[in-house]
Formats: structure tokens, C-alpha cells, sequence
């Protein structure tokens, strides 16, 4: 057996104990309010925004920076063939309603992420795992039908977060982890607060109590900040006002990266959309620096593939892709679909809103009708990224390494490629690094030379807080605000 040790526990910027002498609640703000708060049952990247590591834990759980860390797995051991996995529980931990967190618990929520019925967004997340058994009520097996070199990265996910059959049924409204901070309240349409858990098995948090203020509205999420309404707003909507904390020294503008590939999402079965000429078309319409600096004000990087620039594995494919208006119009007359008209759906982001009314522009120059739709976060994700009823739209995947999806012939895109299909397969049980980038680069390609969506940029992290405020993250590894190392300043 492998042994794969890693620390007892994880360290938070300050001790409790030093910063509750002071200010210890915090008011953040979000542009998005979540659906529900339940991460295995729903796609959104609000809800892990304010649960991940916060309310829910998983076996293993993202760093800052990226890394996969311990979570309620103390530690693990891997089979020599690389098929089983066999977690060591932390002792003492317990969720919020009391009841311990076990062994039977992890089988429970491993089970039900990949049961042929389960509304688990990630599901393939899972697809990998044979069987889950109970050792001893700390000790758990996982075998999995093949090895799977990211699976530790997997259980890290929001959506692979440890549950319990007692109250997974009310998650959605009122949920119950084992994390640091314990739900309050939810009024909808304005906030969710969460407390400090007293029972909580690892370091105390420092913040007592934090509000999660939800602000569509660049403006308004501007005058919140300057009023002192709100502490810190990690995604900051309006980054057109970020000078104006710059210079401010009661702020601080803290800009990084995301995993967040900010596409032109394509229905590939749609009538015209199913024809690879209209999709080079469309690509070859888009103009992304124009996008970045109207949409995003410069803040963003342009990207050709679905892949984040940071990632070791990254190729740059945008001249796949090169703005050329004069080769879109030739392939629109060469596919017969000149003057064609095509449904753009955009969700409230500003990013996606902004962004979209530019590509509209540049689709209307090089022939195409655009039919613009702004909906809410409700209906897109009903009408868009359920029922597939769209053609084109505009939204930032923010899932950490996630060009697995197109693989998924019934994900919303509808790119059914077997050739791809099976390179994911490879990919999937592959662990040895320099063999994972030589497919990564064949599938970025893959995707790229079929223009599966348009590719335009990656979603930098621009977010202003209070001056005082301590241990934001400034990347995101992952879709999350975890507020376990947050602190005020003396």
C-alpha cells in the first residue's frame, strides 16, 4: 500500500481567539442569489459560493491555491493498482443538527452522487466508483472499476460534498453540514446568513457570523461598497468603478485568477448550429479584445479552447479563432446561411449582459440576426441548461478543470464526438503527468477545430473589500467564498 499522509489539520490566517477582539462578522456581497443551497442537487456556482467548505465538506477540499487537501479524510491509502481507496475519517466530527458524522455517511452520500436517479450536476464526477463500504465506522473503501487519476481531485468538488439521510431532504432550504459555520437564514430575494459552528471539529473560524448580500446591479453593488453596506464583494460586478477604490486607501482592489472560460455556449444540434461552417462563422465574427474591453474593461484573458491560461496544460489555439469578418461571411455563404436568424439568451452576470449585446453587434455586422434575450437566473438555467432550448448564450464555466464536459453528449452544448468521448475515457485513467498534457492538448484541439461554442476569455477575479479585511481568497481555484481563514484587521 501507497500511503498518502498529509496534514492533521488546516491552518487559518490568524487564531480565533486574537481577532474576535475585535470586529468578528462580515457582510459579503453576490451578484447572483443561488437557486438552492443544496450543492449535490444543482448546477449553479452561487450555491457552492456560499456553502463550499463554509456549511458542506468533502473527503478532500481546495486550497487557495489550487491544491487538494484534507477535508473530513484525515488521510488516505491507494492500492498498488490504483483501483482502491481507503479514507481514514477525522474522529469527533458531527453535523449541525448533532448527529455524528461516520463512515455510513460517506457511503450514503457516495451512493446516492451516482445512483442511475440522481440530480447530481456532476454525476460523471463519480461514473469511476464500483463500490463504497464501511470498514469501521471511521475507516472507508471506495473501488472503483478503473484507476482514475483525478479522483481525489473529484471528491473536492462542491457537488461530492459528505451529507447525512437525516436531513439531506430539507438541504435545499435549511441545509446541515459538518462545516465551520452554521445556516441561519435565508430571505430570498436579499440574504443568507450563517453563524460560527460552537461544535465545529476543527479550528474555530474567526468570524462569529457572515451575511451573503445578493446585488445584481453593478451600481448598486458600487454604492453598497462605498456606504459601507457590504464588507467585501469577491466578484466584483462593476470593475469599471475599480479605480475609484484604488486610489480610495479605506479599500483594496485584490484582482486574480478563476477557472471561470467565459464562452459564446453554442447549441450544436440546433438547426443552423449543427453545421460546422456557421460555428467557424460565428468564431471568426467574434472580436474578443473588443469583448474584454467593453464588457470586462480590460480585465481578462483571451482564450481559444476551453482550458484556463494558468494550467501548465494550456495551449494557445486562439488563432484557431482569430477575428476575421471577412472568413465568416465567405463560410455563411458557403453553408447556404446568410441572413439566418439566432436566439441569444443572456443570464444577469454583467459579464454576460455586457458581453453580449458587443456579440450581438458583431454577429449582426457579418450577416447574422440576433434575436437578444435577457433572462433570469431561474429561467436560464431552466429553459437553457436543462431543456436546451436556446441557441446561443453567454456564461463562465467556473468549475475547476472541466473540459471533460464535452464528452457529455446531453450536457447543453450537445456535442456528441466519440472521438473525444473515448480521449476523456484515457484521460480519466491516466495519472502519469506528462502522458495527462499530451491528451490534454489533443483535447483542446478536438474542441477547438470543431468550434463546439465561441471561445472569448477567461473570467478574471476582480473583487474590492474593506481594508481591513483579511483572507479573501485573491484566485479561485474553485467556486467559492470560504470564509474559514477570513479575519479583521486591528
Amino acid at each position: 500500500m501507497r500511503k498518502l499522509l498529509t496534514s492533521a489539520a488546516m491552518a487559518v490566517a490568524l487564531s480565533a481567539g486574537a481577532a474576535l477582539a475585535g470586529k468578528d462578522t462580515l457582510t459579503l456581497g453576490m451578484v447572483l442569489e443561488p437557486p438552492n443551497l443544496d450543492p449535490t442537487a444543482g448546477a449553479a456556482a452561487a450555491i457552492d459560493e456560499v456553502v463550499y467548505s463554509n456549511i458542506f465538506e468533502g473527503l478532500t477540499r481546495f486550497g487557495p491555491d489550487g491544491s487538494v487537501n484534507p477535508g473530513l479524510a484525515a488521510s488516505w491509502d491507494l492500492s498498488e493498482d490504483g483501483m482502491t481507496y481507503t479514507f481514514h475519517l477525522r474522529e469527533g466530527v458531527k453535523f449541525h443538527d448533532g448527529t455524528e458524522m461516520n463512515a455510513d455517511d460517506v457511503v450514503f452520500s457516495l451512493d446516492r452522487a451516482r445512483a442511475e436517479d440522481s440530480t447530481n450536476a456532476q454525476k460523471a464526477l463519480f461514473a469511476s466508483i464500483e463500490s463504497v463500504t464501511a470498514v469501521d465506522p471511521l475507516t472507508v473503501e471506495v473501488k472503483l472499476s478503473e484507476p482514475n487519476g483525478n479522483f481525489l481531485f473529484n471528491m473536492a468538488w462542491g457537488d461530492a460534498v459528505i451529507v447525512a439521510p437525516e436531513s439531506i431532504d430539507s438541504a435545499a432550504t435549511s441545509p446541515v453540514g459538518t462545516g465551520p459555520f452554521v445556516f441561519k437564514e435565508w430571505v430570498q430575494g436579499d440574504h443568507v446568513t450563517i453563524t460560527r459552528n460552537p461544535d465545529y471539529w476543527g479550528e474555530a473560524p474567526a468570524l462569529s457570523e457572515a451575511t451573503f448580500k445578493f446585488i445584481s446591479d453593478p451600481n448598486a453593488a458600487f454604492a453598497a461598497m462605498m456606504a459601507g453596506d457590504v464588507d467585501a464583494f469577491p466578484n466584483f460586478p462593476a470593475p469599471e468603478t475599480l479605480a475609484q477604490f484604488e486610489n480610495n486607501p479605506q479599500f483594496k482592489v485584490i484582482v486574480g485568477s478563476t477557472e471561470g472560460e467565459t464562452i459564446l455556449s453554442t447549441n450544436n444540434k440546433a438547426e443552423w448550429l449543427s453545421d460546422i461552417r456557421v460555428r467557424e462563422a460565428i468564431a471568426h465574427a467574434i472580436n474578443r479584445q473588443e469583448i474584454i474591453d467593453g464588457a470586462m474593461f480590460g480585465y481578462g484573458t483571451p482564450i481559444g479552447t476551453h482550458f484556463a491560461p494558468h494550467n501548465p496544460d494550456y495551449i494557445d489555439l486562439t488563432g484557431l479563432s482569430e477575428y476575421d469578418p471577412e472568413k465568416s461571411k465567405a463560410l455563411l455563404a458557403e453553408a447556404g446561411a446568410e441572413g439566418i436568424t439566432l436566439r441569444l439568451m443572456l443570464p444577469p452576470p454583467s459579464y454576460a449582459r455586457r458581453g453580449g449585446e458587443i456579440v450581438a453587434a458583431q454577429l449582426r455586422a457579418v450577416g447574422i440576426n440576433v434575436e437578444v434575450s435577457n433572462l433570469e437566473w431561474a429561467q436560464w438555467l431552466e429553459q437553457v441548461f436543462k431543456g436546451k432550448d436556446y441557441d446561443l448564450t453567454i456564461v463562465s464555466h467556473t468549475e475547476p478543470n472541466d473540459i471533460n464536459i464535452y464528452a457529455r453528449p446531453e450536457y447543453y452544448f450537445q456535442y456528441d464526438n466519440p472521438s473525444f468521448q473515448a480521449l476523456i475515457g484515457e484521460l480519466s485513467v491516466t495519472s502519469d503527468p506528462a502522458a495527462r498534457r499530451a491528451l490534454n492538448h489533443v483535447a483542446q484541439r478536438i474542441i477547438a477545430q470543431d468550434y463546439v461554442n465561441g471561445y472569448l476569455f477567461q473570467l478574471a477575479k476582480t473583487g474590492v473589500a474593506n481594508a481591513k479585511v483579511m483572507g479573501l481568497w485573491e484566485n479561485a481555484p474553485t467556486q467559492a467564498n470560504d470564509l474559514t481563514g477570513v479575519y479583521w484587521a486591528d
